[in-house]
């Protein structure tokens, strides 16, 4: 993949809202000239793109990329992005899915990051690729739940919309992260990750509730925390306090679907440091209060 600054046009046409939280919305889409997304805003969940055919054109906040086949584009939420066919492109064909991605995945992709929260991954072609493709088309196939017969036709947009499909589908983009950071391409003149970082995403991945601060992440790897701030921010594209809030929305957001913890307990073990301040940054975040979001992701 070539990923290089270039002016992406400013007409981009207005996309479609990001998915409520909680959900999985997947599809497949084979666009051509014109076709665009544009969300100044960005998006409440993760959005994740694998191009088969053709070439687009993606931004998110500063960083761009061109994707064509075999590659797989990451986007963080909460940063303003667009995207479309290539101008020089005939056509743009790629799976695409928005949910909330789970906490471990983040380290997987952190070596791939170009900044503010776009990740890119281009996957070696052969069978490691097809696999990447398969494994999309099963996620598509799980939002529609484990006993729903395929689609007539051509690819819908399909919505997970119970607890069953969307652990399907999340398990299935699971693998689509794990295949493609496995066997991403060596990309000429990239640096290489840095150990230091991966060890503090780790961390923070492993325990989101934990008292982290810049400067016990920094004593963790053996850097200043001036040092540790300035390579995290570099190789994320976001600093290190950002990651940490990040992680922990993800992990009440999770508290929230799978047990029965009052909203207190669940930002107390969050890390959050008053309930107040968690309900505050949550909405923030999700577009609803916590309670709102439990009652949404347990139908």
């Amino acid at each position: 993949m070539t990923v290089r600054a270039e002016n992406l046009p400013v007409t981009a046409t207005p996309g479609d809202p990001s998915p409520p939280p909680g959900l999985v919305v997947a599809g497949r889409y084979d666009r051509g000239p014109g076709y665009g997304v544009n969300r100044p805003q960005g998006s409440t969940s993760w959005l994740f793109t694998f191009t088969t055919g053709g070439r687009g054109r993606i931004r998110q906040g500063a960083a761009r990329a061109r994707p064509s086949a075999g590659d797989l584009v990451v986007l963080a939420p909460g940063v303003g992005h667009r995207y479309t066919v290539a101008p020089d492109a005939g056509h743009w064909r790629f799976w695409w899915a928005h949910c909330q991605a789970r906490p471990a995945w983040t380290p997987w992709l952190a070596p791939h990051a170009r900044a503010d929260g776009l990740y890119a991954v281009p996957v070696r072609p052969g069978p490691l690729c097809r696999r990447v493709e398969a494994a999309f088309a099963r996620m598509a196939a799980d939002c529609r739940g484990p006993a729903a017969e395929p689609p007539h036709g051509p690819d819908p947009v399909v919505v997970a919309e119970g607890s069953l499909a969307r652990e399907l589908a999340l398990c299935a983009l699971e693998e689509v992260v794990l295949l493609a950071a496995a066997g991403a391409r060596p990309a000429a003149g990239e640096p290489g990750a840095d150990a230091r970082v991966r060890r503090a995403e780790e961390l923070i991945a492993a325990d989101p509730g934990a008292p982290h601060t810049v400067r016990s992440l920094a004593g963790s790897v053996a850097l200043s925390p001036s040092r540790f701030a300035h390579l995290f921010t570099l190789r994320t594209g976001r600093s290190p306090m950002r990651a940490v809030r990040e992680a922990r929305l993800r992990h009440a957001a999770r508290l929230l679907e799978v047990t029965d913890l009052t909203v207190e307990r669940v930002a107390a073990a969050a890390g959050f440091p008053s309930p107040f301040h968690f309900s505050r940054v949550f909405r923030a975040r999700y577009g609803v209060p916590p309670g709102a979001y439990r009652a949404r992701a347990r139908p």
